[in-house]
């Protein structure tokens, strides 16, 4: 046998273990070159490692939920003799042998359907009792006298009592077994979860957190949605979301207010001079934030389809680590499940992050005149220690400006 060894791939720079997150091949089973056999889970994604050759698996040495390293043996695949025809042959084979199984278990059924078509007019209890006394059903559905005998024996025999009574048992014995299962289900965290866990906690203990709130009517971006979303979408194959206008605004914002977009090192402030924003994305299996890179140099469009793609990558486990490195400012949206208003926490090293809600139809007092309006809350959350009142309330307002006047942040006005 010609056996080679499947190895834990080179991990990331900062990544120094993984966890066998899922086995998708069994031993003995053949797998394809290029075949997915396992996925490892690190503390920021999901890696898959594929079979470098064709072949069969011989045997798995690191089981799920086993902790292994870069180069570590994981299985071994036998790759002599796999003819991929002849296998593809077999399984081509056991289809049609289970077709033709299928085939003959409906013929019977439609035998047995057949057979008992008379059945129809017949109470359940009746036909129990033909049985039991071996009567002739066509003979039943005649003759009206046998079959109201049939019912005052079962009402002689207290058939209907009997059968209350079995019901009585069953639902008894169901309270029973509920009262008996465990009142708690313990599983350990994943990997990601465990991560998320500690960095919340890190950014709690080490930032002097502190959030502010305004309000925005997005009327005006309601209404340039309306007028041009088609348009928009017609000619860049993308829809116009509400998420680009925020992350422009945002962007405009931190060259105003650099402080928002610096961090601390040490004794040392750095002033970030690039522009990458966390998006955060929620997944199966967590909180994730990819990020959005040089956003500066990006018009709608592309700002659009960066994000549909790294939601696409979020939700299916194919984001990559450089995908959640080095940001320097986070946006995230509670408003798509229903959130009113919130208090986001800070994503370490970063300085400030700005949460986004949902936007509801209220009425607002315009010019001294009663009006129904889009309208949804802003929250930034900031580190006190190096941003302060002024900055963060004036970086906030600036954003509600540009919001409330797209135009003027489309042109840069």
């Amino acid at each position: 046998m010609n056996i080679i060894d499947i190895l834990v791939p080179d991990l990331p720079e900062s990544v120094t273990d993984a966890v066998v997150s899922n086995w998708r091949k069994k031993p003995g089973e053949y797998v394809k070159s290029g075949e997915i056999l396992v996925d490892l889970e690190t503390d920021k994604v999901v890696l898959e490692v594929p079979s470098p050759n064709s072949g069969k698996i011989i045997e798995i040495f690191q089981k799920n939920s086993s902790i292994v390293v870069s180069k570590q043996k994981i299985a071994s695949l036998n790759i002599n003799n796999y003819d991929q025809k002849k296998e593809e042959n077999k399984i081509k084979e056991i289809n049609f042998s289970q077709k033709e199984h299928n085939y003959e278990c409906s013929e019977n059924n439609k035998e047995k359907e057949t057979k008992h078509a008379d059945d129809i007019n017949l109470s359940p209890s009746i036909r129990r009792s033909i049985l039991k006394h071996n009567l002739n059903k066509n003979d039943i559905n005649k003759n009206f006298d046998i079959k109201n005998n049939i019912e005052n024996e079962l009402n002689e025999n207290n058939y209907l009592t009997k059968e209350k009574e079995k019901n009585e048992n069953n639902i008894k014995d169901s309270s029973a077994y509920e009262k008996s299962s465990p009142r708690e289900n313990r599983i350990k965290m994943t990997r990601l979860r465990k991560c998320i866990a500690e960095r919340l906690l890190y950014s709690k203990n080490t930032t002097a957190s502190l959030t502010t709130f305004n309000e925005v009517n997005m009327k005006s971006i309601h209404d340039l949605r309306k007028s041009y979303g088609d348009i928009f979408e017609k000619l860049h194959g993308i829809r116009l979301g509400y998420m680009s206008f925020f992350v422009l605004a945002v962007v405009k914002g931190l060259k105003k207010f650099p402080e928002i977009h610096a961090y601390i090192d040490g004794d040392d402030i750095v002033y970030n001079n690039y522009f990458d924003i966390n998006i955060a994305i929620s997944t199966e299996r967590g909180l994730v934030t990819p990020i959005l890179r040089n956003v500066d140099k990006m018009n709608m469009s592309e700002i659009e389809k960066r994000i549909k793609n790294l939601a696409f990558l979020g939700k299916n486990g194919k984001l990559k680590v450089e995908d959640l490195q080095c940001g320097s400012f986070t946006i995230t949206n509670g408003g798509i499940f229903g959130s009113m208003m919130s208090t986001p926490i800070i994503n370490p090293p970063q300085s400030a992050i700005l949460g986004i809600h949902a936007i509801k139809d209220r009425v607002i007092s315009i010019n001294k005149k009663i009006s129904i309006n889009p309208m949804t809350y802003l929250a930034l959350s900031y580190d006190h220690r190096l941003i302060d009142g002024k900055e963060s309330a004036s970086f906030l307002s600036n954003i509600k400006d540009m919001l409330e006047n797209p135009i003027r942040m489309l042109l840069d006005i």
